[in-house]
C-alpha cells in the first residue's frame, strides 16, 4: 500500500482521537482553575484530527 492509501484508511481514527483528546482537554479546562493546560490539550487534539487533512496539503503543494 502507498501512503495515501494508508492515510485515507487512518484519517478517521485520527479525527476520532483527535476529537476526544480535544473534549478532554475542554472538559479539564472547565474544571480546573488554571485553564491553559485544558486548552494546550485541546490544541493537541485538535491538531491530531487536522494532521491527515494538513498531510495531504503538503503532499499536494510539493507536486
Amino acid at each position: 500500500m502507498n501512503p495515501q492509501d494508508v492515510l485515507e484508511a487512518a484519517t478517521l481514527a485520527f479525527n476520532l482521537v483527535g476529537m476526544v483528546v480535544c473534549i478532554v482537554g475542554l472538559t479539564l479546562a472547565q474544571k480546573m482553575s488554571r485553564k491553559w493546560p485544558g486548552y494546550v490539550i485541546a490544541v493537541i487534539g485538535f491538531q491530531i484530527a487536522t494532521m491527515p487533512m494538513f498531510y495531504q496539503l503538503i503532499l499536494m503543494l510539493r507536486q
